[in-house]
């Protein structure tokens, strides 16, 4: 059931599901001033068309004969979140890529970015230029943080209020497009980040529709969103509808679903399980291959579990536990929900299954949590080091860089870009990006703002009394422009270095069969104690990888326990050419070498037998 506004051919459908109101028609503000009745089916759906209608044309939703409201369904709102919507015409962009069939997910390389931050020009268009570099390093594949419309021209955009409108400070419905299209002509797939789970505070006007929220649960955010209360039906279909629209009209090739812990559907039929069949529905159409990432916290198997085997389907999830168990054993932290972690075992666990809880008992939940994903492929798994809410959520938006040494960077972009999972990199990672990603907005409610500032104060209050800082003002412009990226470091010292050497893990990944075959159960991962030394071998077919990794501060030694065959020294961090200081570890290893062999404090060693 398509809803919003339809264009083709001069002619404009409009849709809208409001069963609840009593009158609706559709208000022409421009270029003329005109009112259009629609007519309601039995299911709450009110339905019309205009003829001689333009793109361009702005029109609000006539609500009982006196109230003007936007489109909950807008594909553009070129006034912001409190200006009328807009007609679009999606037939009239030139596609250039036709032949286009997407990038694997197994074979995936995810750059996750933030459109305003990323370049200096903070618009699609800006992003354009620099997916050569992109390709350059080995990224095939960008995720671009939300850009549904969210109030003024700064913010994460997880406070988006229209699921189906292009920010307008970005580039609006062209700028994405145009964006997509040149990525397919670099070969680099496309996912966009939605969310489902909760729409932001201001300029959300689905709250005056009385239908698509409800107080049976509460998310972080406030009010769930209705998809299984009264009059759930139009709110699921609202957002199924939304996956589509994204796919088709901006020939997307995924979406990673934001928080779907915080999406509650206690129905017969999951949400996201009506999602992934509709995406399948769509596959079948277009002849070609979607997909549907979440981003979960409860470690649970059955969301990216086949739906015959009672799972939702969706085709992989993010593990939060990746990233944890590695920033512990780099960092030493243990607050919040890093008390569950900090044991070198704990990721070499994680190598193996996916998860560290796998119904295991969380000290921080006070409770067990997660299941074993046996059965579910490598693949479905999506990891990293670094993001958005790891970075964003601290109160000095530090990224690693600021937080460990050289060498420890290193081995971090080792130990994510040699699991077997698919690997997502935070933009400005790969060069040791040095500036802050704060958490900033540009509200127009002055209420709503001090409660902005007042909550980021509090909650970092503890913070503050320890360090003497203070949050940075998340409204101020000034806050987001210090988390722009400085492109130009990428070529100078240790973050050219440090760009080198993801790149050529990049291409190992690509390149050796052993670190291409994503297959955890052709994998044995082990800690070397008390050195803090992680151990993974790899392999597939002919080839065989063995890989140490030192977590330690000091330099240590180690037993080489391959007797067969010889083994070839691959990628070693501590070698001068990564900007290491020298290395003592042989080229080669065979059963006439020593069997004790000495590995530098932070460091990676790989070792090739193929």
């Amino acid at each position: 059931m398509h809803i919003g506004s339809q264009y083709s051919n001069n002619t404009c459908n409009f849709t809208l599901w409001a069963p609840l109101v009593g009158e609706v028609a559709v208000h022409l503000v421009e270029p003329q001033d005109k009112v259009v009745p629609l007519e309601k089916d039995e299911r709450g759906y009110w339905r019309g068309s205009i003829a001689d209608i333009k793109p361009g044309s702005l029109y609000y939703y006539q609500l009982d004969g006196e109230k003007d409201a936007a489109d909950p369904a807008a594909h553009s709102q070129p006034q912001g979140v409190h200006g009328a919507s807009e007609v679009i015409d999606h037939d009239s962009f030139k596609w250039n890529d036709d032949k286009w069939q997407g990038v694997p997910l197994e074979e995936m390389v995810i750059y996750e970015l933030h459109v305003g931050t990323f370049t200096e020009a903070g618009t699609f268009e800006g992003i354009i230029p620099r997916l050569a570099d992109l390709k350059e390093l080995g990224v095939n594949t960008i995720e671009i943080m939300p850009v549904a419309q969210f109030p003024g021209s700064r913010n994460w955009g997880y406070d988006g209020v229209f699921p189906y409108a292009v920010q307008n400070s970005y580039g609006s419905v062209d700028g994405l497009k145009k964006l997509v299209d040149a990525c397919h002509q670099q070969g680099i797939s496309v996912i966009l980040d939605v969310v489902y789970n909760h729409l932001g505070p201001e300029g959300n006007y689905l709250w005056g529709y009385g239908t698509y929220f409800t107080e049976k649960y509460k998310t972080p955010w406030g009010s769930a969103i209705n998809f299984d209360d009264s009059y759930s039906d139009g709110v699921r279909n609202y957002f199924v509808q939304n996956v589509l629209y994204w796919l088709e009209n901006y020939h997307l090739d995924g979406l990673r679903l934001d928080a779907v812990h915080a999406i509650y559907d206690f129905g017969a039929k999951h949400i996201l399980a009506e999602m992934a069949e509709a995406v399948t529905q769509l596959e079948q159409k277009k002849n070609r291959q979607f997909y549907l990432i979440a981003e979960s916290d409860l470690n649970d198997p059955r969301i990216i579990r086949s739906q015959e085997v009672g799972g939702y389907g969706i085709d992989a999830q993010w593990s939060d536990d990746f990233h944890h168990a590695l920033h512990t054993v780099l960092t030493g932290e243990k607050n919040g929900y890093y008390e569950d972690f900090g044991s070198l075992e704990q990721l070499a666990k994680i190598y193996r299954q996916g998860f560290v809880y796998t119904w295991d008992y969380s000290p921080h939940r006070h409770r067990y949590h997660g299941d074993d994903p046996k059965g579910c492929a490598s693949s479905q798994f999506v990891v990293c080091a670094q993001n958005h809410d790891q970075v964003g959520n601290r109160m000095l938006g530090d990224r690693l860089s600021n937080l460990i040494s050289f060498e420890a960077l290193k081995l971090t972009a080792a130990a994510l870009l040699l699991s077997p999972y698919i690997p997502m990199l935070f933009m400005g990672e790969e060069y040791g990006e040095t500036a802050p990603f704060l958490y900033f907005v540009s509200h127009g409610d002055r209420d709503l703002i001090e409660a902005v500032r007042k909550g980021r104060k509090e909650e970092f209050a503890a913070f503050h009394e320890i360090d003497g800082k203070e949050a940075p003002d998340p409204q101020a412009e000034e806050t987001f422009k210090e988390s722009q990226l400085n492109w130009d470091k990428r070529k100078t010292g240790e973050h050219e270095k440090l760009w080198l050497f993801h790149q050529k893990l990049l291409q190992m990944r690509k390149n050796v069969p052993a670190l291409r075959n994503l297959d955890r159960n052709q994998l044995g991962s082990s800690v070397i104690e008390p050195e803090q030394v992680l151990c993974i071998k790899r392999h597939h077919q002919n080839s065989q990888i063995v890989c140490w990794l030192n977590f330690g501060s000091e330099a240590v030694k180690i037993t080489d326990d391959n007797k067969s065959g010889t083994w070839k020294k691959i990628l070693d961090s501590s070698e001068e050419t990564w900007g290491g200081t020298g290395s003592q570890m042989p080229e080669k290893l065979d059963g006439s070498s020593s069997s004790e062999l000495m590995i530098n404090p932070y460091s990676v060693v790989v070792y090739s037998n193929q």
